[in-house]
C-alpha cells in the first residue's frame, strides 16, 4: 500500500511515518497543508491519503473534494483527525472521504481500518457508522432530488445496496451473503457507484438513506406508494 500523509504538525507526521513504515507500508510523501496535499496526490498517485481536517492554505475537506473531483475512486482519502464534531464527519463523507479516523484510536484498530480501505471498505468505527446511519436516515421535508440513474439499479444491485445499509461492507461478506464471487461483488459495486455518481461505499449508504432508497429499519427497499 502506498500512502500520503497530510498534516500540518511535523511531529505527528514523523511519528505516523515511522509507524506506517514499521508495518511495511510505503509512505510516498508528506504534505504540510491542503494545497500541498492535492499537488502531491496528483504527482504521486498514492493508494490512500491520510488527511488532517484542520490545515492552513486549504483545509482537509476542500482538499478532499479537489482530489476526488480530479482522481475519482482511484485514490482513497481517509480523514485522520482530532475533530469529534459530527458535522465534520458528515461533511467529510459528502466530500468523498472513504473514512473518518480519530487520532487517538489504538494502533491495531487503525491498521485494521486501513487494511479495509485497501479492499474498498469504509474506514469507520461502529460508533461513527451508527452516527452516519442516524444522520442520513433523517427524513427531509423537501422532495428528494434523486438522480434518475438511481431508478435504473438492477434487482441484484438493489440487494447489494440493502446489505451495505445493513453494515455489510466487505467484499468477502457481501459475496457470502449473495452467494457469488468477490469479483461479481466488485462488478455490482462499480455499477452502483457509476449510476449514482458517487465515489465510495460510505457515500452510497448515505445516499441510499437520504433518498429513502432503502428502509433504514428493515434494511429493504421501501414499499412503493
Amino acid at each position: 500500500m502506498r500512502v500520503l500523509i497530510a498534516d500540518d504538525h511535523p511531529l505527528f507526521r514523523d511519528g505516523l511515518h515511522s509507524l506506517l513504515e514499521a508495518r511495511g507500508i510505503d509512505v510516498v510523501g508528506e504534505a504540510r497543508d491542503g494545497r500541498e496535499a492535492v499537488a502531491l496526490t496528483l504527482r504521486f498517485r498514492p493508494d490512500v491519503v491520510l488527511m488532517d481536517l484542520k490545515m492552513p492554505e486549504l483545509n482537509g475537506l476542500a482538499a478532499t473534494r479537489a482530489i476526488c473531483a480530479e482522481l475519482g475512486e482511484s485514490v482513497k482519502v481517509v480523514m485522520l483527525t482530532a475533530s469529534e464534531d459530527d458535522a465534520d464527519l458528515f461533511e467529510a463523507i459528502k466530500s468523498g472521504a472513504q473514512g473518518y479516523i480519530f487520532k487517538n484510536l489504538a494502533s491495531e484498530d487503525f491498521f485494521r481500518l486501513l487494511e479495509g480501505v485497501s479492499r474498498g471498505e469504509p474506514a469507520l468505527t461502529p460508533s461513527l457508522a451508527r452516527k452516519l446511519l442516524t444522520e442520513f436516515a433523517q427524513p427531509r421535508t423537501e422532495a428528494p432530488d434523486i438522480d434518475m440513474d438511481a431508478t435504473r439499479l438492477t434487482e441484484r444491485e438493489h440487494e447489494v445496496l440493502v446489505l451495505l445499509v445493513q453494515g455489510i461492507t466487505s467484499n468477502k461478506d457481501l459475496a457470502e451473503r449473495l452467494v457469488v464471487t468477490e469479483n461479481t461483488v466488485k462488478y455490482h459495486l462499480r455499477n452502483i457507484l457509476t449510476k449514482l455518481h458517487l465515489q465510495n461505499r460510505a457515500q452510497v449508504v448515505a445516499y441510499a438513506l437520504r433518498h429513502s432508497l432503502v428502509d433504514p429499519v428493515k434494511g429493504s427497499p421501501p414499499a412503493s406508494s
